[in-house]
């Protein structure tokens, strides 16, 4: 055990090395090499670490079952024929990303590594109480609904999806321009008058957000800006629906029903005029200048140009602009929740939720 324990600094940049050369030249073989000498690693730990032998005996498995759809996933996804370098590269980074499951999966069991897990003894069970374990139900509960949502979210119909949509993503030029029409903005110029502008959260269920929430354990991942009250106007940064390149772009509702449970909940915030005229008229200079969605932004928090944005940043970069900001934070890092949860002076005011498909 101490012996594992000196050489961890080493492992990991073993493990390191392993995941660069699987993303930089990998091919089929060394990576089904990667994937075995993990699995091989994780069964010798959870050998050596002292952990009651039920806990072995369902790790163990578990990391067998990773092994397989981790080949599995390659065999089918990664390493297919036909492909372009862009989509080989992508599926290669995709393929060393899961090489962490298995480590995922006993930091989840074990909370932190080389962490001792015992049964409690037969007092303590004896002095459980009925709450003890309805709270435990309910944890156990909580956990299964968890696993299944990230179940659902990691699937394979999501994870192709979101690798044929990467390869139109540019983090580092503006690759959409003069999406938003004139007839748009004359739209949008009939609603400065009314002195709100109008912030959109959304529960969309596309891939993208489904695995979002995983992480972030929210609902609503998406925001939105519109200049009037019955959402004609409404705009952000988003993917574009393979119609429009990714960056600043219209959206009506169908663009937010992509599940059965889909909704939105719409705030107004308000602003006098000229306020309003500020965002107007920014809005139209990006649309006119260029812009991409920052997609890299959404990890490492950086912005290659000033159009390059993701949707939540947008938003609070226009109210800032307009001076109307209430949120203490580096637009970079704001997320959409954020603009509702940390609304700390109540300048939004709830205006209503809307189910897409309730009837």
């Amino acid at each position: 055990m101490k012996n594992l324990k000196r050489y961890t600094i080493a492992l990991k940049l073993l493990i390191i090395l392993m995941i660069i050369n699987t993303i930089i030249g990998g091919n089929f073989v060394f990576t089904v090499c990667t994937y075995i000498f993990i699995c091989l690693l994780m069964f010798m730990r959870t050998l050596m670490v002292p952990t009651e032998s039920r806990i072995k005996l369902c790790l163990i498995p578990v990391y067998f079952a990773i092994m397989a759809l981790q080949i599995t996933y390659i065999s089918l996804i990664t390493f297919q024929s036909g492909q372009t370098e862009i989509h080989r590269i992508i599926g290669r980074m995709f393929g060393a990303a899961v090489i962490w499951f298995p480590f995922m999966v006993e930091r989840f069991v074990t909370i932190n590594k080389y962490a001792d897990l015992y049964l409690p003894s037969a007092q303590e069970v004896a002095s459980i109480s009925f709450t003890d374990i309805k709270a435990g139900r309910d944890k156990i509960i909580s956990a299964m609904e968890k696993i299944d949502k990230a179940g659902k979210a990691f699937s394979v119909e999501n994870l192709l999806c979101i690798k044929d949509e990467l390869y139109r993503h540019n983090s580092f030029e503006y690759i959409n321009k003069g999406v938003l029409t004139d007839e748009y903005f004359q739209e949008a110029g009939k609603w400065l008058d009314d002195e709100n502008i109008y912030i959109i959260l959304s529960n969309t269920g596309s891939p993208a957000s489904e695995i979002i929430s995983t992480f972030t354990g929210k609902q609503y991942n998406h925001a939105s800006l519109s200049f009037d009250p019955e959402l004609k106007t409404v705009i952000s940064y988003n993917g574009g629906e393979r119609v429009y390149p990714p960056g600043l772009n219209y959206e009506m509702l169908d663009f937010f029903n992509k599940k059965e449970d889909a909704s939105i909940l719409v705030y107004k915030l308000s602003c006098t005029r000229e306020q309003k005229r500020k965002i107007y008229d920014k809005v139209q200079e990006i649309n006119r200048d260029g812009s991409a969605y920052n997609l890299m932004g959404l990890v490492l928090k950086y912005s290659h140009k000033p159009n390059i944005m993701f949707c939540s940043q947008f938003v609070h970069k226009m109210l800032t602009f307009a001076g109307i900001a209430y949120i203490d934070k580096r637009d970079g890092e704001v997320k959409p929740t954020d603009l509702i949860e940390m609304d700390y002076y109540r300048k939004l005011q709830f205006m209503y939720e809307m189910k897409l498909n309730e009837k």
